[in-house]
């Protein structure tokens, strides 16, 4: 297909989505933004937020804002706002602390809750480093054998040893989307809890963990919640294991009498067994202003643009890339897909480099991977076509 007749197709395309109308409620410029993968672009409603948090919350109401102000309960009550965005009704998501801490809180408290006579934890062989590095320890910890291996493998591995299955929905050097469904199901049968990280689908397509019984599950909001560099992750825990929910970091926060000072430790009821410490306020509360973008959005609808966008971006760079010049990683199958779209390239960080010097950013992982994120909300058909354009003239010449 022609230039002109991609160039067209893709402004009928945005003139038909339903989700066009979002992209100004973001701070973007004339760049093509295509690593909402890593970090999410800005929601224009953030800034007066902070503002107000800032001058008005700490400046002028100080230690007052933790009750007025609704400071204190920040975590549960902005854990329900990402809720219905990954399938979970009220009440099992509170929001704290980074990723890589959730991932520790829920490892452990998973080997914990298998009980007696499960020594062994299943890990993601292909997860993100920080996964592997938490496994690790927890096991040590725990007196758990660790067991790498590719999720594929994971229902022949499981066995009455299994305490903990810990795997990442979507891998975030491909893109490739797991089967969430079947492996929580698998790990069930054995008796061994599932435990979930969505840093690379939450807001990018339906995740369903009510639906599914997952156990346990922890997630980033910087990447397509768009919370802002560093934004405090968040915990699920399912609600009828809740009260086995046994956390290997108990802190004044998540006490049943926070406020008792009492040196015997009483985990409170429900997801605020989740909590450790003292909030990270100002972080949160953009957060919060952050996800306001998604009031009245469907996470269906979400879904069915990223696959469209990722379907219509493989075809403009089968029309405008030099054949053999690069390789797709992301499966084309839609069950198989995330919302981002991996391509194998030779010299893949120059070539990055070159497409951000023109305008086009997305990003580069070691040694040849160029990857491109689709955020829905934000992302058109025509920044797809330009994005394949500019990549296949960048590629002609070098």
């Amino acid at each position: 297909m022609s230039e002109h007749e991609l160039t067209v197709r893709a402004g009928k395309l945005d003139a038909s989505d339903e989700l066009a109308g979002l992209r100004k409620q973001f701070v973007l410029d004339e760049a093509v933004y295509l690593d909402g993968n890593s970090l999410g672009a800005l929601p224009a409603a953030v800034p007066g937020r902070v503002d107000d948090v800032v001058r008005r919350q700490w400046g002028e109401l100080r230690i007052r804002s933790w009750d007025e102000s609704g400071w204190w309960t920040a975590p549960e009550r902005i854990g329900d706002r990402i809720a219905p965005l990954v399938g979970a009704a009220a009440g099992q998501i509170v929001v704290g602390d980074s990723t890589s801490v959730n991932v520790f809180k829920a490892l452990v408290a998973a080997v914990r809750m298998a009980g007696e006579g499960r020594d062994e934890i299943l890990v993601d062989a292909t997860t993100f480093p920080t996964d592997g590095y938490i496994a690790e320890s927890a096991a040590r910890m725990t007196g758990c054998a660790l067991r790498p291996l590719a999720p594929a493998d994971v229902p022949g591995a499981l066995s009455a040893r299994t305490a903990a299955v810990l795997l990442n929905h979507v891998d975030y050097r491909t893109g490739r989307l797991h089967d969430l469904p079947s492996l929580t199901a698998a790990v069930h049968a054995a008796g061994a809890i599932m435990v979930w990280d969505l840093c690379h689908s939450a807001g990018a397509l339906p995740v369903g963990l009510d639906e599914h019984g997952v156990d346990l599950a922890v997630g980033c909001t910087y990447k397509y919640l768009n919370g802002g560099p560093g934004s405090p992750a968040y915990l699920y825990v399912r609600q009828d294991v809740q009260d086995r929910f046994d956390s290997p970091l108990p802190g004044w926060n998540s006490h049943a009498e926070p406020f008792g000072m009492r040196s015997e430790y009483e985990p409170a009821s429900g997801a605020l067994r989740g909590r450790v410490g003292t909030p990270d306020i100002l972080s949160m509360l953009a957060l919060e202003a952050a996800l306001e973008v998604w009031d009245g959005v469907s996470i269906e609808a979400v879904r069915a643009k990223s696959l469209a966008l990722t379907d219509f971006f493989l075809e403009c760079v089968s029309a405008y890339v030099p054949q053999g010049r690069v390789e797709p990683l992301t499966p084309l199958a839609h069950e198989e897909r995330g919302s981002q779209v991996a391509l194998r390239c030779d010299d893949a960080g120059d070539v990055m480099k070159r497409l951000i010097e023109r305008g086009v950013v997305g990003d580069f992982r070691h040694p040849d991977v160029l990857r491109f994120g689709f955020t829905p909300l934000y992302v058109g058909f025509a920044d797809v076509e330009r994005a394949a354009r500019v990549l296949g003239e960048t590629l002609a010449v070098s």
